[in-house]
């Protein structure tokens, strides 16, 4: 197992002559035994970075340790590193056995201690009854299982994931979760995870580190990024749905938040002294519905039923939010609700730069 630390990491192409940086300064700390989730949108960095520290992308700047060592001119081969693929890359003409143990052939191990390993790893995954089978005789799970396996048997000091499950349907990804959930447990490995889904982030994450356009917005704990993001893009990346966010601005004495447009007078108790133009934060679950006449009137536009729980789209003169309630009484589309907010459960931010006031 081993720690790795990038400071001021930085990734530079050329693209026609003309610089992009795809990184920027990039300062991250990940514990020994650590599972971090690196998490963003499509072209945040994410990947660009898990390759750095693989050793599959140059570093441009900065530097980057694994355990005690400096690594930036380390090749890959020698990182004591794994990597699992979104694609598997699993060996077609091979079993499942000679592509778990091709990786250990090559480092010429003992053929008592190959065998080991592979038997341990197989009873670990799952996979005893597929080893003599080939990757085409298998289901996306059991490839995905393979491809964890053949990282697994190396025993590296840091794990790295590139979006391994985005190939999955819906049900098989929940699965594959859990395994990985369980397998950092028992292995105890330095795991560093890309993916775009949120959710697989804030399920599998000791801390989630979020990247937009190239730069680290937020690094904290799941829960911790979920009740006081640093920012709006935190705040409406993080939570499914995201956080309703209505602009507005601060008047009067006691302060009092009106919503752009109308529609909305909240108290403001709490917020920073001369905060001008902001936006208010609030998840959907401190909506509540109510009649009209008790709360600010909005027009459901959509429900979503879940089971136990509900989601409803709303239209409050103008802006949209969604709210999230018991699924036992839904109302009906198109109907008239009164809106009630927690004022304990809200978040102010600055319109302008974005960044978390109270």
């Amino acid at each position: 197992m081993a720690s790795v630390t990038l400071e001021g990491i930085r990734k530079i192409y050329d693209e026609r002559g003309k610089p992009r940086v795809a990184v920027h300064d990039l300062d991250l700390a990940i514990g020994d035994g650590e599972f971090l989730v690196l998490v963003g949108p499509s072209g945040c960095g994410k990947s660009t970075t898990l390759r750095m520290i693989a050793g599959l992308e140059s570093i441009t700047a900065g530097t980057l340790r694994i355990g005690d060592r400096l690594a930036n001119a380390i090749p890959a081969r020698d990182r004591d590193i794994a990597m699992v693929f979104q694609s598997y890359a699993l060996y077609p003409h091979m079993t499942v056995r000679e592509n778990m143990a091709f990786a250990l052939r090559l480092r010429r191990m003992d053929r008592a201690e190959l065998n080991r390993r592979v038997e341990e790893t197989a009873d670990l995954l799952g996979l005893e009854p597929m080893l003599e089978r080939r990757p085409r005789q298998l289901s996306g799970g059991e490839r995905q299982r393979v491809a964890l396996g053949r990282a697994i048997v190396r025993q590296p000091a840091v794990f790295l994931f590139d979006e391994p499950l985005s190939n999955l349907d819906a049900s098989l990804r929940v699965q594959m979760r859990r395994e990985i959930a369980r397998l950092h447990a028992r292995l105890g490995t330095t795991m560093i995870y890309v993916t775009h889904d949120q959710v697989e982030a804030m399920t599998l994450g000791n801390r989630i580190a979020v990247l937009s356009a190239g730069r680290l917005q937020q690094v904290d704990t799941p829960m911790a990024l979920y009740a006081e993001p640093a920012n709006l893009f935190v705040a409406g990346f993080i939570g499914s749905p995201p956080m309703n966010r209505i602009p507005g601005r601060i008047t009067g004495e006691p302060s009092v938040f009106e919503s752009t447009g109308g529609g909305l007078r909240f108290p403001a108790a709490g917020r920073p002294a001369g905060a001008g133009q902001v936006v208010l934060g609030i998840r959907p679950e401190a909506v509540r519905l109510g009649t009209p006449d008790a709360g600010v009137p909005a027009r459901v536009t959509l429900v979503e039923p879940l089971g136990a729980e509900a989601l409803v789209y709303l239209d409050m003169a103008g802006q949209d939010l969604v709210a999230r309630i018991d699924g036992s009484a839904l109302p009906a589309v198109e109907a008239v609700v009164g809106l009630a907010l927690d004022p304990a459960h809200a978040l102010w931010f600055d319109a302008g730069s974005g960044r978390r006031l109270a």
